[in-house]
């Protein structure tokens, strides 16, 4: 997708849904942007596989803008998933196409942590019908397990599962910072 495609999109987007990013100015982040051609690169692939990348805050200690997917879904082109490349090795049988920290290191951006996760959840119902797997912390990685979380009866839920499982309905969300 041409950039400037791809930044009419995102400005759309922003406008769209001002309850994502208040007090934040478009024409900042699209300048920034423009200074930027790998993180759009990575913003095109985010948009390319169904992620509906969009502002959700900014680090003002970094000044970095934080875009997240915001599909209502976990991204349909990054379902049936594992959790990561060791999961992947050591399933025997019907192995997933991927993994997804493998994915998501190749589009350029790294798992939602929990706390990213719930804070998404603040701005709007995502993950209604999927799940998303999200960053796990190194204690509970080590030992086989992995977290992911979804929105059910009004609530963020926040579960545990192998790390070599996988769902057609589980895939995983990504933040990009700019």
């Amino acid at each position: 997708m041409e950039h400037q495609d791809l930044l009419k999109i995102l400005k759309n987007r922003f406008d769209k849904n001002p309850n994502r990013h208040k007090n934040l100015n478009w024409n900042t982040i699209e300048e920034k942007l423009k200074t930027n051609q790998k993180k759009l690169a990575v913003l095109d692939r985010m948009e390319k596989t169904g992620g509906e990348p969009d502002v959700i805050g900014y680090e003002k200690e970094t000044d970095h803008y934080l875009f997240v997917d915001c599909s209502p879904e976990s991204p349909e082109a990054r379902r049936s998933l594992c959790y990561d490349k060791e999961a992947l090795i050591a399933r025997k049988a019907n192995k997933p196409k991927n993994s997804a920290i493998e994915m998501a290191t190749s589009i350029g951006i790294e798992l939602l942590t929990e706390e990213q996760y719930r804070h998404l959840q603040t701005l709007g119902h995502f993950d209604t019908k999927t799940s998303t797997w999200l960053k796990t912390p190194n204690e509970i990685r080590k030992l086989g397990g992995a977290l992911f979380a979804d929105f059910r009866f009004n609530h963020v839920f926040v579960y545990h599962n192998g790390v070599q499982s996988y769902y057609a309905g589980r895939g995983f969300r990504g933040v990009l910072k700019v």
